[in-house]
């Protein structure tokens, strides 16, 4: 027997009805990102009269809800991580470019401008990272986040510090960052090789 909207009735079925609850105690972020799924061009499986099925009915075949929500703390994680680096990439790069240019030696410089160019990289790499969860990434793509903003702190914050104050000892540092950076892009590539 057809239910409000045109949409069948679970006929008392305990399954579909947990189902349907289920569906209801999710949050706003997994609904939408359901709903989405449902109106995508060539829409879900139809039954045989030719009406679509209901989202409950087809969970199987989408992404679900926990997986939805968790990634949509972890978007606003790395897309404000990544949004905030490149703001700060481009005021580093203006403030060594204006501000110290004359009071370093060339080779500071150099050593400064480096420290920006992989801070400005590894920002869009955050960007990128925040796209792929949006879109219902996962794998270990966390983890790529994490030593992304572990790398821009330790590599390009030990070369702004060396230069700075002057402490050479900090270059010991730098390498750590670098590799925080390698283990990120690994972990990105997992996660997009992933099955």
């Amino acid at each position: 027997m057809p239910g409000p909207a045109g949409r069948p009735h679970h006929g008392g079925d305990p399954k579909v009805a947990r189902k349907k609850t289920n569906l209801g105690e999710s949050t706003w972020a997994a609904r939408a990102g359901l709903f989405l799924w449902r109106n995508r061009p060539g829409g879900p499986i139809l039954k045989k009269d030719g009406r679509r099925k209901p989202v409950y009915v087809i969970q199987h075949h989408i992404i679900g809800c926990k997986t939805l929500n968790n990634n949509f703390l972890w978007v606003r994680i790395f897309g404000s991580l990544g949004a905030v680096s490149g703001l700060l990439g481009v005021a580093l790069g203006a403030f060594g470019a204006h501000g110290l240019k004359g009071r370093l030696t060339p080779e500071d410089l150099a050593i400064f401008e480096t420290g920006v160019r992989y801070q400005m990289y590894h920002a869009l790499a955050l960007l990128l990272l925040a796209g792929f969860l949006a879109r219902g990434g996962g794998g270990a793509s966390p983890l790529a986040g994490w030593a992304f903003t572990v790398g821009i702190a330790v590599f390009s914050g030990s070369l702004y510090l060396m230069v700075l104050t002057g402490e050479r000892w900090l270059g010991a540092v730098t390498p750590l960052g670098g590799l925080a950076f390698l283990v990120g892009w690994a972990a990105l590539a997992w996660s997009f090789l992933r099955p």
